[in-house]
């Protein structure tokens, strides 16, 4: 018998829909880091980035068990299109933006994965982190979050399209004015990364 690891998508979705709960563990371990990632740059605050993490896998574990969910392209911009929703849902609501600190006071960037190196390299990655974020910032909303989305969910355009519901020319669009913008700033702040 295959091992769930090396089936597809949509082999663990059915999977799961026949009974097989261990199906849906190993699709949200293979897409946990890239929607947490993609929830933490929108929200810019780790417990609620935590919540609307739960919230979007609760989400998509109801409409795959309900028999809603259409494979009508890929699993992960499903998935990240839905916690994305939600997030906007939320800020919709109490009618806010989101701070770039963490509710206790740490770069957003400090809840991504990275690996560890030596002390120096560690430092050198702080600030640089931090400097990106400072700089991602400064983006209009739209422009950041095609930055992000690309960048760190390794989103290809055309899945970007689909979760923020535009074209693909306009996603490859507001990427480039996104280049743009961040080359004016480095180059405004005389930053080398």
């Amino acid at each position: 018998m295959q091992s769930l690891t090396n089936l597809s998508d949509e082999q663990l979705i059915v999977l799961y829909q026949q009974g097989n709960a261990h199906a849906i563990s190993i699709l949200i371990n293979r897409y946990k880091d890239k929607i947490y990632t993609s929830i933490c740059v929108l929200v810019k605050d780790k417990h609620l980035a935590e919540d609307f993490f739960q919230d979007t896998f609760f989400k998509i574990i109801d409409t795959i068990s309900l028999g809603k969910y259409k494979e009508e392209g890929k699993f992960l911009p499903w998935g990240i299109m839905i916690a994305r929703n939600l997030c906007m849902d939320h800020f919709r609501k109490i009618k806010r933006t989101p701070a770039i600190k963490t509710s206790e006071g740490m770069d957003i960037f400090d809840c991504l994965n990275f690996s560890e190196a030596g002390a120096d390299d560690c430092i050198i990655r702080r600030q640089t982190e931090g400097e990106v974020a400072k700089i991602l910032e400064s983006l209009p909303e739209d422009q950041r979050e095609v930055v992000v989305m690309r960048h760190y969910a390794n989103m290809s355009f055309k899945e970007i399209a689909a979760v923020t519901n535009c074209s693909i020319n306009t996603s490859l669009g507001r990427m480039r004015y996104a280049l743009i913008n961040l080359r004016k700033l480095m180059s405004e702040k005389q930053l080398a990364l």
